[in-house]
């Protein structure tokens, strides 16, 4: 049987590992390419997010213990790559429902550190999404993130139900959807967008159903993207609608 200190020395996937190869492929370029894009924001190191997944592909096991440990970093693409390994090892067909289960609760337990748009949506819909669908789970606590006061909470909400879009079900995203029209955070808001978009391609009736009842109210950027796979014709009649209510 092999000890703790065999298994170390053998490159067992540990936060330490990962984050020492991650500073290894920092660029200063890639640093101030980041500057300009989270403008106000200084926790970037500047490695591609390309590389960062990569990285990420290779430390789909890690324990649960070292993907908080990254977490818990305040290196931006250190806590991508947290996000990422969770998405990935999430969506494995291989992994057991104990890791995915231990991987939601980490989620929604450290979710104070998966605070950024693109932190949410590499995990959400990966860990959050195929946990309560893949093991039929109650889907309570999207509509008690949806009614958080917390903006990364209320995007991983509607995010979440991507998954259950893809395969079909589109009732939880039409209905957190409604719950976020009073949604005042612009990246909440084209998450929602994004959720109707994608769910209207699923069920079309449904969103222009939708649409009749909310696009005078909605949030401008949540009916843009909502319309955008629309004819000409019906996005030009929603957005009137919009337009007549202002």
């Amino acid at each position: 049987m092999k000890t703790i200190k065999d298994k170390k020395a053998a490159g067992e996937p540990s936060a330490a590992i990962f984050t020492k190869r991650l500073k290894a492929l920092a660029s200063e370029v890639e640093r101030k390419k980041y500057e300009r894009y989270f403008p106000g924001e200084n926790d970037f190191i500047g490695v591609r997010m390309g590389s960062v997944f990569g990285l990420a592909k290779e430390f789909i096991d890690m324990p649960v213990k070292e993907i908080e440990k990254l977490l818990e970093s305040h290196i931006h693409e250190i806590r991508a790559g947290a996000c990422s390994i969770m998405g990935k090892s999430a969506s494995a067909k291989k992994t057991p429902e104990n890791r995915r289960k231990e991987l939601y609760d980490l989620y929604l337990k450290r979710h104070d550190r998966i605070n950024n748009w693109d932190l949410v949506d590499l995990a959400s819909y990966k860990v959050v999404g195929t946990y309560l669908y893949d093991f039929d789970k109650p889907r309570a606590v999207l509509y008690k993130l949806a009614k958080s006061k917390d903006t990364w909470e209320r995007r991983t909400a509607v995010v979440s139900t991507l998954y259950f879009v893809g395969k079909g079900e589109v009732a939880d995203a039409y209905k957190i959807a409604e719950l976020l029209m009073n949604e005042k955070e612009d990246l909440v808001n084209k998450g929602t967008g994004w959720v109707l978009r994608a769910a209207g391609a699923k069920d079309r009736a449904g969103l222009l159903k939708f649409l009749d009842k909310h696009a005078a109210k909605m949030p401008r950027i949540t009916l843009r993207y909502a319309i955008e796979h629309l004819s000409k014709q019906q996005r030009d009649h929603y957005l009137g609608l919009k337009k007549q209510a202002s």
